[in-house]
């Protein structure tokens, strides 16, 4: 494998590059962070192709909209990202019902607590010779809370209000399920156990969608009212946008990919140029008769309606969200089908083997997820359910990312991956997290500001300038 500190690494501005993005969550900060340097670079880029959070990068950057992702108020450095894949609503009115609750159970606890404060005190009060103060605020404060702890005062009002807190938690969870079994697609038959039913996904991606997808019409509306329109209809409005400006400078084409759940099949959705668009989706598959149509769909044909599809699909993180739900066209293979979509952390390698097809000669891969650990660098395990969710997602990917480097030595002209060398952010860790081997907190803002210093110190300064300085020592044929 080409490896950074490699002498004979070599990188073309004339071979047709792709760059890939990889990772869930918070990686999507690094992401912008890389993009910004390669912008300023003036790093030629012919395809951008993602996967998970990569998705949202891919889409921007394929029409050169990249600043949205890393302004101060943009996609990651703005306050409104500390909210993305939060508990879903029914989730989080519950658990404040309960903390009510909780907080109501505590209350005759608090009440004995300061009791035995004040007699404390009285006591003291007494042994230093103030009998007269001490002895009132005893006796005071005594009877105060015998009246408090009369049989038709606390201990009758706590229970009821205890009661009737738990009970609105349940209404809640039973509500939220009883509306999502009637929100659910017409067309899309579901088999749920009724435990599941109630609670359901814990976390939701609508509103890192909601953000994206206002962001992306921010970009590309023009002169058009601020309300964004429909998923579908912003999704067309985006692909002829791409369609009509592919070649110019800072348009490039693009490949998003996402995992069904119904075919067990990797999807792409892929945007190409007329030179590689007939090879990448006539090319036939072995052993299935040619069906090559059921999974790679053209965003510049029937398939554009769904573009905003495969970005919510990919935001989709399995069991953590709900998958995402797609009705393919009548007329195509599916025949009108509606699927559950979602993102596969293991799919990178099916993604470089995507773009492998669509001609990319050399890649720029990106992945927030750092080398992996040597001894003593173990480190305590997190005990909240998203930082734990968040670690076992960190390490499929890291795992992934190494089998692809292996498995994809020596395939391409160039392989160049930028990743960084240490990462406490979990791909769920949106308001920061403290690191116990730096012994501070992290944010998104600094990961962001790390992936451009990653993309200049690994990428631009050793590979692009050495590959200019090889460039111009090279003699001249006489």
């Amino acid at each position: 494998m080409i490896t950074p500190e490699s002498p004979e690494r070599a990188y073309s501005t004339r071979m047709r590059t792709a760059l890939v993005l990889t990772g869930s969550g918070t990686a999507g900060a690094y992401h912008a962070g890389v993009l910004r340097a390669l912008h300023e670079a003036g790093i030629r880029i012919d395809l951008v192709a993602g996967r998970g959070i990569g998705a949202v990068t891919a889409i921007f950057a394929a029409v050169d909209g990249g600043a949205r992702l890393w302004e101060p108020n943009g996609l990651w450095k703005g306050a409104s990202a500390a909210s993305f894949y939060g508990w879903q609503r029914p989730l989080r009115a519950a658990g404040w019902a309960i903390v009510v609750a909780a907080a109501i159970l505590a209350v005759p606890l608090l009440l004995l607590a300061v009791a035995v404060l004040v007699g404390i005190v009285g006591l003291l009060l007494t042994l230093v010779g103030l009998e007269a103060p001490g002895s009132a605020m005893t006796a005071g404060f005594g009877r105060w809370i015998a009246a408090l702890f009369a049989p038709d005062s606390l201990p009758t009002v706590i229970p009821r209000l205890v009661l009737f807190a738990v009970l609105m938690a349940v209404l809640i969870l039973v509500g939220g399920a009883v509306a999502g079994t009637m929100g659910m697609h017409p067309r899309r038959r579901t088999r749920q156990e009724l435990g599941w039913m109630i609670i359901g996904p814990p976390l939701s991606a609508a509103s890192l969608f909601g953000r994206a997808a206002g962001e992306l019409w921010n970009l590309i509306r023009g002169a058009a009212p601020l309300a964004a329109p429909s998923a579908p209809e912003l999704g067309r409005r985006y692909v002829e946008l791409l369609l009509e400006n592919l070649g110019q400078p800072g348009f490039r084409e693009l490949l998003i990919t996402a995992h069904d759940m119904d075919a067990r099949r990797d999807l792409i959705f892929a945007l190409l140029g007329d030179a590689h668009r007939s090879r990448f989706f006539g090319r036939a598959l072995a052993g299935e008769n040619g069906a090559r149509s059921a999974e790679a769909f053209d965003l510049a044909g029937v398939a554009r309606d769904h573009a905003l599809d495969a970005l919510a699909s990919a935001l989709a993180v399995p069991i953590a969200t709900g998958p995402h739900l797609i009705t393919f066209a009548a007329e195509g293979p599916w025949r009108g089908e509606t699927h559950r979509i979602c993102d596969r952390p293991g799919a990178l390698a099916r993604v470089l083997e995507e773009v492998a097809i669509a001609g990319a000669e050399q890649v720029i891969l990106l992945s927030a997820s750092p080398p992996p650990a040597r001894p003593h660098e173990l480190s305590a395990g997190r005990a909240d359910l998203r930082g734990r969710a968040g670690e076992q997602l960190a390490a499929f990917e890291a795992a992934a990312l190494r089998d692809v480097l292996e498995h994809f030595a020596g395939r391409f002209a160039g392989l160049f991956v930028i990743r960084p060398a240490h990462n406490p952010l979990g791909p769920l860790d949106f308001g920061g997290v403290y690191d116990e081997r730096s012994d501070r907190r992290h944010t998104r803002a600094e990961l962001v500001d790390r992936g451009y210093e990653d993309a200049y110190r690994q990428f631009i300064e050793p590979v692009v300038g050495a590959s200019g300085e090889r460039i111009e020592a090279r003699p001249v044929a006489r």
